[in-house]
């Protein structure tokens, strides 16, 4: 599985990103566009959202559950000051994807026990792609959290996510995630689409 979370940068728009990663072969979107208006997230939102169907790709919105209706989204992605799980699935039913962040078991186990249906768990190393960042796991962390998900049978999808180069992927998968989610590395390459392969290829599946 591999994510790819929207950001703009000098070259690319919030709509351009999602393009090239969904032309690199990637086939899950996450919308975040932090600080944006309601009018500006929506005009990313539709056109993101006919691309992803277009690809046959998943797409989930970060935050705004009040929104995963009216823009046709698969789900959304929660961090740890957004709506609970459980809460956000009241409102959406069974039938949406719900994703969690997680820096720690504890947060692990809470988004179990509210029913999410992923875990986006990091940050892997520093990155300047997300404000507040919690402390960094590095890949002991991971492999401490995947065992003792282990040890509960906790048994969800944990997707890696924080400052992932090309070069990690090997030794992250190592640790016993299930995916990885990028953004800054496929738009900071020199060709994005190609990057997406590589990252695509690496990770060892088109999810």
């Amino acid at each position: 599985m591999i994510q790819f979370i929207t950001h703009a940068n000098a070259r690319y728009g919030y709509v351009e990103g999602a393009q090239l990663a969904l032309e690199g072969g990637c086939r899950w979107i996450q919308l975040r566009m932090k600080g944006a208006t309601e009018a500006e997230f929506m005009e990313a939102a539709k056109p993101i959202g006919d691309l992803c169907r277009k690809h046959g790709a998943t797409f989930v919105l970060d935050d705004h559950v009040e929104w995963v209706e009216r823009t046709g989204a698969d789900g959304v992605h929660l961090g740890k000051n957004d709506m609970p799980v459980d809460e956000a699935r009241r409102i959406l039913g069974n039938d949406k994807i719900i994703g969690g962040t997680a820096n720690t078991f504890d947060d692990v186990e809470r988004l179990h026990r509210q029913g999410a249906n992923y875990i986006g768990c990091g940050p892997f190393r520093f990155t300047t792609t997300k404000k507040n960042l919690s402390p960094i796991l590095g890949l002991e962390g991971y492999r401490h959290i995947v065992e003792q998900m282990r040890a509960h049978h906790i048994d969800l999808p944990i997707v890696a996510i924080g400052g992932i180069l090309a070069d990690d992927i090997t030794s992250v998968k190592q640790t016993g995630v299930t995916g990885i989610a990028v953004s800054g590395a496929i738009l900071n390459a020199n060709d994005p689409v190609e990057e997406m392969q590589r990252f695509v290829g690496l990770v060892g599946d088109r999810g």
